[in-house]
């Protein structure tokens, strides 16, 4: 069962719940994903966007929540920080597993060392690699970091 079905067979689920919270929360997931398939269509291609795009859509999505956490925390909102977490965990709820940091770092490590990458530069052509491979399942913010301290940089 693909993303896409997942996602609709959920808010079924909530609609018959009546659980208002998850059910906001997915069809904004279903909105995005309407105009990232908008955004995807061509003259020759009707097709929507693939389910790596939807993962990496729920990973944007996840990081701008975490974002709006870290300022309602700071602002002294709790309550409106418990509801992005609970957006967070819904979210999750359609996402693989996550690396740990060691998997991560072995993943890198496994990219470098297939890709040759020895400098700053090849920082670009290892990042690709990883998203190809690793999209949705890992957090490309921590592993840019790690990449760029492995490469030199600072």
């Amino acid at each position: 069962m693909g993303l896409r079905d997942q996602l609709n067979t959920a808010v079924k689920e909530a609609m018959k719940a009546r659980d208002q919270k998850r059910l906001g929360t997915l069809r904004l997931v279903q909105a995005n994903i309407k105009d990232k398939d908008i955004a995807h269509r061509t003259e020759e291609s009707r097709e929507g966007i693939s389910d790596d795009d939807i993962l990496a859509l729920f990973g944007k999505l996840i990081k701008s929540r975490e974002d709006s956490i870290a300022l309602y925390e700071k602002g002294g909102r709790p309550e409106l920080a418990e509801a992005e977490r609970a957006e967070i965990a819904i979210l999750r709820e359609f996402m693989p597993r996550q690396l740990d940091e060691t998997e991560t770092k072995a993943a890198v490590a496994a990219i470098l060392a297939e890709t040759g990458a020895a400098s700053l530069k090849d920082m670009g052509k290892v990042m690709a690699a990883l998203k190809e491979r690793y999209t949705g399942t890992m957090d490309f913010g921590k592993a840019g970091a790690l990449v760029k301290g492995l490469l030199g940089g600072k």
